[in-house]
């Protein structure tokens, strides 16, 4: 008798980050501190994967508000993010105190001390997930007792190193091995879930993709632009910080190439000089929804992104997807060895 698979049916992927965080499937939102809310969390959660929430440039209260938003939302685990170059002590305390399942951290100064604050996440039972865009950067975290490093490719949107995903990706799982490893950078669908795999990685960390999500808090028409956008029409630049006056350590923004970027590509002089007004006017077109005068960061990966859909459905097809890449296209390639001759 024949049986039929229903077409809600998800298969299972399990890797050590499952076993890890008590999770279906090793999918991880990026914790994008303007592209995350408790609604995305939660219903990447409730999909089976890991929500994190960005808590740098959220206030102490927003952060409580928006943790228990996401209890009342979910009971599956969560973690919130922070970036370290960016915070001060209240909110790493803030964060601790709601004592997330994952406690991520990303982009620290070369000064900043990181077994300190991990020690301080373990205390409150949260396992501790940090993001590198170089190998040092990965033997550093792992060092200082990382439960779980995130290896970041050039391709991804918003703030990245200079090393493909590609690449990084199997240096650091063969540098920081046993510790598991998350690939991020490029990832959209199954096919680049299932090369994460191959690449040694234990699951992957989804940005892009997530933010063409109805949940994602951001305005229509920069979801839109996701959608329109082909991936090459993307660039590295300071220009984003230089508005915000904010200098990320060590990294660039990848961003989408609008009228914004183009008019100050190669006169970052200029808007050194303008930053006040040019950030009122930015502040006024996000607010409008202007996709041409705002800065908008997201990663090639918008060339494989064809839809706005839920996030619990961008997870479970990802995983189907990637089910069938290893069942269906790897596995035949593997030619079993011919039987030695008498």
């Amino acid at each position: 008798m024949s049986t039929v698979t229903p077409n809600n049916y998800v298969p299972r992927i399990h890797t050590p980050l499952c076993e890890l965080l008590g999770i279906p499937h090793p999918i991880v939102l990026g914790g994008m501190a303007s592209g995350t809310a408790a609604e995305l969390v939660a219903a990447v959660s409730n999909a089976g994967g890991l929500g994190i929430l960005g808590a740098s440039g959220r206030s102490p209260v927003e952060i409580r508000e928006q943790t228990a938003r996401i209890r009342d939302l979910t009971t599956a685990p969560f973690g919130l993010n922070v970036l370290l170059f960016y915070h001060d002590e209240v909110t790493v305390e803030t964060v601790l105190a709601q004592r997330p399942a994952v406690a991520s951290f990303a982009w620290p100064t070369a000064d900043q001390g990181l077994a300190e604050v991990f020690a301080r996440a373990h205390d409150v039972g949260a396992r501790v997930m940090h993001m590198v865009a170089r190998l040092d950067e990965a033997q550093r975290a792992a060092e200082a007792g990382a439960d779980l490093i995130v290896a970041q490719g050039s391709e991804g949107g918003g703030h990245v190193g200079m090393m493909s995903t590609m690449v990084l990706v199997p240096q650091v799982v063969s540098a920081v091995a046993p510790t598991p490893v998350l690939a991020a950078g490029g990832i959209a669908d199954g096919r680049g879930v299932a090369a994460a795999l191959a690449l040694g990685a234990a699951g992957v960390l989804l940005g892009t993709r997530l933010l063409a999500t109805p949940e994602a808090p951001l305005h229509p028409h920069f979801k839109q632009a996701i959608l329109a956008s082909d991936g090459h029409d993307t660039d590295l630049t300071e220009i984003p910080d230089l508005i915000t006056g904010r200098v990320w350590p060590g990294a660039l923004a990848r961003t989408w190439r609008n009228t914004l970027i183009q008019h100050w590509s190669g006169r970052e002089w200029l808007l050194r000089q303008q930053r006040p007004q040019v950030a009122a006017d930015v502040a006024a077109a996000r607010a409008a929804g202007d996709t041409e005068q705002t800065p908008l960061l997201f990663g090639q990966d918008a060339g494989l992104i064809e839809a706005i859909e839920p996030a619990g459905e961008v997870i479970a097809r990802l995983i189907r997807e990637a089910h069938a890449v290893i069942t269906s296209r790897l596995a035949p390639l593997a030619i079993p060895p011919a039987s030695a001759l008498p």
